[in-house]
């Protein structure tokens, strides 16, 4: 009996020839991520193991994201607490001015590799494993542990097997696909599993929209979002990647709890209305329901293509009088890249807004913040009450064509309608 890339990885980084669900490992890992809203409870918690006690450098990773440039006092004495965490220990941290959004930039920086074993203490750490990594979050006491050891229990959970075959239609990305999923099993669907994900849909897409598949597994109660690393990958990765890593791969006869398939040609551009990405109807349904608001960044869909496709419908248009368009790069790198792109260019002119990295309204902290009432078409990962502000405004989750699509006309749209 085979087994999947989940139980591979977890067998391979506990010392053990297999591993099965259900079984409680002692794993070394290889990095753990804390931001500055998990980093002050995970402080306090590795001070516990005395003064003696150093964080493992090599594998801590510090990254100020989720209310960066400090938008008050509290938000000031967090990222001070950080900065200063990462003076003392000497860590891995990155400033404003050379940081971005915690997953994105783990990416970039070259610490996500196939093989690995990565946790943060954010949901959205599953991100990495469109990279063909086993990456979950974990909470602040996990990863202050993890710190000063090394190594982490984890329970070895089931895998689910999803197989999307077809070519998916030209406005449909890869928020699509993960919301028709999820759409499809609800938002405990694949609770405490490893979701792994196959088919020559997948294999056709880029690997910023592999990403944002396995970005909001964690939405259909995923422990991971895995994805086999392929040419895509492995291109991405040279001159990059932080050390060596062995790509792994599932057995032909590894054991799935359950396998689901889908064809791309049945994916429309979708939309998930509040209050729960489950909530999914195509995008051409929607097209009553009038916004204020369109947010394109985050974690989930705030990279350079993401900005490219936006720019492609924004040139030679204009966002809607009665709509704030809010365009959040997800790291500097991207913010650059736009820049020598000319893409922010075309966003200026169109009437949007351009900020420097930051998650910001993602979480409803700021730059972007819902009143009562309001609705917002968003890139993002999450559309719970009060999600993205007052406890009265909607927040209707797609992806960025429908987003920017969207932001011209005033009203929730199908791309396919400016074609």
């Amino acid at each position: 009996m085979g087994a999947t890339i989940a139980e591979k990885i977890l067998a391979h980084k506990s010392g053990k020839i297999r591993v099965e669900p259900g079984e409680i490992i002692d794993a070394e890992v290889d990095y753990v991520m804390i931001n500055d809203v998990t980093g002050l409870p995970a402080f306090d918690v590795f001070r516990e193991f005395g003064e003696k006690t150093q964080p493992i450098r090599e594998k801590s990773v510090l990254i100020p994201d989720h209310y960066v440039p400090n938008k008050d006092i509290p938000s000031a004495e967090q990222a001070k607490a950080m900065r200063e965490f990462a003076g003392k220990y000497k860590t891995h941290y990155f400033e404003v001015g050379r940081s971005g959004v915690c997953h994105q930039l783990m990416i970039e920086k070259g610490f996500v590799a196939p093989g690995r074993l990565i946790i943060g203490a954010d949901s959205h750490t599953c991100s990495y494993g469109a990279l063909g990594a086993f990456s979950t979050g974990v909470g602040s006491t996990e990863a202050a542990s993890a710190m000063a050891l090394g190594r982490l229990w984890f329970r070895i959970p089931e895998t689910q097997k999803f197989v999307i075959e077809g070519k998916a239609g030209k406005n449909v990305m890869g928020k699509d696909i993960i919301l028709h999923i999820i759409g499809d099993i609800g938002v405990d669907g694949a609770l405490y599993k490893a979701m792994e994900f196959y088919g020559s849909a997948i294999e056709a897409l880029p690997l910023a929209d592999r990403i944002t598949i396995s970005n909001m597994a964690i939405e259909a109660g995923g422990k991971a979002g895995i994805i086999p690393p392929d040419d895509t990958v492995f291109r991405y990765l040279d001159g990059r990647v932080k050390g060596s890593y062995k790509p792994v791969y599932a057995d032909r006869d590894a054991v799935y709890s359950e396998v689901f398939e889908y064809d791309a040609e049945d994916i429309p551009p979708t939309v998930a209305k509040p209050f729960l990405p489950s909530n999914t109807s195509p995008a051409s349904e929607l097209g009553n329901i009038t916004i204020e608001q369109a947010y394109l960044g985050s974690c989930t869909n705030g990279r350079i293509e993401d900005l490219r496709v936006a720019a492609d419908i924004l040139k030679n248009r204009k966002v809607h009088p009665n709509v704030r368009m809010i365009i959040v790069p997800a790291t500097q790198d991207v913010y650059e890249k736009a820049l020598n792109e000319k893409l922010i260019e075309i966003f200026i002119k169109a009437g949007a807004f351009f900020s420097g990295p930051t998650c910001g309204a993602c979480l409803g902290g700021y730059m972007g913040v819902l009143a009562k009432g309001e609705r917002a078409i968003s890139s993002t990962n999450r559309n719970f009450i009060g999600r993205m502000g007052h406890k009265d405004s909607e927040v209707y989750l797609a992806n960025p064509k429908v987003v920017t699509a969207s932001a011209v006309t005033g009203r929730i749209t199908d791309p396919d309608e400016l074609d």
